[in-house]
C-alpha cells in the first residue's frame, strides 16, 4: 500500500532538498571562484609605442603646452613610465594660446604582461584601480568631458586594462560635473617598499 503525503509535506521535503542543492552549488562556485582569482603579482614586460589622436574642443580650450601636460598626467596615472613624451601641434594661435584644434602624439611605455616570464627584462606588476572624473586625480577638471571622450582609444591601446567602465556625455559648451567617468584596472609595476 502506497502512502500519499500531503502538499504541505512535499513542500518540506521540495524546500529541503533545493536548500541541499544550492548549498552544494555554493561549495562549488566557491571552489572555483578560489581556483579562478589571479595572483596579486604577475610577471609583466614594457612595451614602447608611438599613439596619435586628435582634439577638438568646443568647451574645454587647451593651449599645445597645456594639452600635452594634462595627457602626460593622465598617461602616468594609468602606469606609463616616467619618460613619456607628449607633443601637441596644430595650435591656431601659438602654442602659449588656447586653440580648439590640435593633434596629439603620446610616445610612452606601457606594462603588458610577459610573453617570457624568464626573460631578462621581466618586472613585477599588479592590478591597479584607476579612475578619471572631475576631481579624480585632483588635476582633472568638471569641463575635460571632450578630452576624456577623445583619448578613449589611447588608453584602450595603449594599456592593458580591465573591468573597465568608460561613460562620457559631452555637450558641446555645456560643463557638467557628471559628464564623463572611467573607472579601471590596470596593469602596473609593483615598486619595492
Amino acid at each position: 500500500m502506497t502512502r500519499k503525503r500531503s502538499i504541505p509535506t512535499r513542500l518540506a521535503l521540495f524546500a529541503l532538498a533545493s536548500l541541499a542543492a544550492l548549498g552544494s552549488l555554493a561549495t562549488v562556485g566557491a571552489a572555483a571562484a578560489l581556483e579562478g582569482t589571479e595572483p596579486a603579482t604577475a610577471p609583466a614586460q614594457w612595451h614602447k609605442q608611438t599613439l596619435k589622436f586628435d582634439y577638438t574642443g568646443f568647451t574645454t580650450l587647451y593651449t599645445c603646452d597645456g594639452l600635452e601636460g594634462k595627457v602626460r598626467q593622465i598617461l602616468l596615472t594609468f602606469g606609463a613610465r616616467n619618460d613619456a613624451k607628449v607633443h601637441a601641434t596644430g595650435c591656431n594661435y601659438g602654442p602659449d594660446r588656447p586653440s580648439k584644434f590640435a593633434w596629439v602624439t603620446a610616445e610612452f611605455s606601457s606594462l603588458a604582461p610577459a610573453t617570457d616570464p624568464a626573460a631578462a627584462d621581466v618586472v613585477k606588476a599588479g592590478w591597479s584601480r584607476v579612475q578619471l572624473a572631475p576631481d579624480r586625480p585632483s588635476y582633472m577638471g568638471a569641463g575635460e568631458c571632450e578630452l576624456v571622450e577623445q583619448i578613449h582609444d589611447l588608453l584602450r591601446k595603449g594599456f592593458t586594462l580591465r573591468n573597465t567602465e568608460y561613460r562620457t556625455s559631452c555637450t558641446p559648451h555645456q560643463v557638467s560635473i557628471a559628464d564623463y567617468s572611467v573607472s579601471t584596472e590596470v596593469l602596473k609595476p609593483i615598486t619595492a617598499k
